[in-house]
């Protein structure tokens, strides 16, 4: 046999497709509640068993039973410099089967893209990350500086029982970790033929999960009654469904939308920013959502039987609030509750925004022009948020960099937690080859 014969492994980018496919098979659906069995831990020793195929050894962590998330580090050629973390999560949201197009934990390949719960949030990234590290591994590539992987557990409710517990239990698992990358970045938006800009998370809104309480006086469902607790809330939650918080332009979005709006020749109003967003296309809904704190009912409690008037009536609101913008948010918030209702803190996490500077941002830019000429990476915020929240605590500066090329009319957004989440299969090689020229540099 010949010593220049091919290797006896698929490449990266080849790899990167059966390897997400196996991934969105486990079903990982992360209700919010911690009693209810997820497939965390099945993904967990899928990736554990993966990095150990090559030779890389993981840490297994469960926060609860079956909550599970795992870390790896791999040496870098520099010890003295901070280690990379890259983390992805591994839980998806639910998905009701019979309103998709394909089963959304099949990992069918369908018309150029791979369906499924998870495909772009994020089980692409975590395949992309074991992609490339099993093919350095096999041909003995080691990273610039130390890389700390985090394939984490219950990102989708908050990460309480994932990023937040490696965190607070484990912090030593993260050990001299300064700068992250993770989701919700690097995608494409096409302006034209040659140019894409590629959206690099440098913020993201803080959150802040609310319960709204009304109280009444219980009584029968036949009677005259002016003190019903279901009257109270639902008139409440109407109030904060219908309301819209005033426009704040913050430093990140301002660099964002002058950067877009020159590139598409759209006048740009900072007084009246959503006119100009409006004209974003498919990437409208994610930056409308970043010039202003929202806050949206989501869940509605209340009552145990048909012909009785309960005592209280319950609402959650997902808060999603601007960088320094909590308290006064907050504030206004509560004035559109009124006083009579009472209000629960269920989760509360602050907003994060960095600088888009540095050599990490310059390597990533870098590796996406290697791969598209018509590449421009530009700063964004996110509207919801990632496991970031948790790492931030330790100090480390955190990104959104999951590299994407995605077809021009993708309405990407509409994917997240939606019905027919797929990810392009070519995008999802671009993906691997970006990542492994970033982390080469990084």
């Amino acid at each position: 046999m010949s010593s220049h014969s091919a290797p006896a492994y698929p490449s990266a980018t080849d790899e990167v497709v059966s390897l997400c496919r196996d991934l969105l098979r486990i079903d990982t659906s992360n209700t919010g509640d911690t009693a209810t069995a997820v497939g965390e831990r099945a993904a967990a020793e899928y990736v554990a068993e993966k990095l150990a195929e090559v030779g890389v050894e993981a840490q297994l962590r469960e926060s609860a039973p079956g909550r599970t998330s795992l870390v790896a580090r791999i040496p870098g050629t520099d010890p003295s410099r901070g280690a990379l973390l890259v983390h992805g999560h591994l839980d998806v949201v639910p998905a009701d089967a019979s309103e998709w197009s394909v089963h959304p934990f099949s990992g069918e390949i369908r018309d150029g893209y791979l369906w499924g719960r998870g495909a772009i949030d994020m089980k692409d990234f975590d395949a992309m990350v074991l992609a490339v590290v099993r093919d350095w591994q096999r041909r003995g590539v080691r990273p610039p500086r130390d890389l700390v992987l985090a394939f984490t557990a219950d990102e989708e409710a908050g990460g309480e029982y994932g990023a937040h517990f490696l965190v607070d239990r484990h912090p030593e698992l993260l050990e001299g970790c300064t700068e992250a990358i993770g989701e919700v970045g690097g995608f494409s938006f096409s302006v034209n033929d040659d140019l894409r800009f590629y959206l690099i998370e440098t913020a993201e809104k803080g959150l802040e999960w609310l319960r709204l309480h009304a109280r009444g006086r219980p009584g029968h469902g036949s009677m005259v009654h002016d003190d019903n607790a279901v009257t109270a809330l639902a008139e409440a939650v109407a109030r904060v469904g219908r309301h819209r918080f005033p426009v704040v332009v913050t430093p990140t979005v301002r660099a964002f939308l002058e950067e877009v709006s020159a590139a598409l020749g759209i006048e740009l109003d900072p007084d009246d920013p959503e006119a100009a967003i409006a004209k974003l296309g498919p990437i409208a809904n994610i930056i409308g959502a970043t010039i202003r704190n929202t806050a949206n009912p989501t869940r509605l409690a209340a009552g145990y039987k048909d012909n009785v008037i309960p005592g209280r009536a319950s609402a959650t609101i997902d808060c999603r609030s601007l960088p320094g913008q909590s308290e006064l948010f907050l504030a206004e918030l509560r004035e559109v509750v009124g006083p009579d209702i009472e209000i629960e803190y269920i989760h509360r996490q602050p907003a994060l925004e960095t600088g888009f500077d540095g050599a990490l941002v310059d390597a990533m830019a870098a590796a996406l022009r290697a791969e598209d000429p018509g590449a421009r990476a530009v700063p964004y915020m996110l509207s919801g948020g990632t496991d970031a929240k948790a790492f931030h605590r330790l100090g480390i500066r955190c990104f959104g960099f999951a590299p994407l090329r995605l077809p021009a009319d993708l309405n990407f957004s509409a994917l997240f937690h939606g019905i027919d989440e797929r990810v392009p299969v070519e995008g999802l090689q671009f993906g691997v080859r970006v990542l492994d020229r970033f982390l080469r540099q990084s």
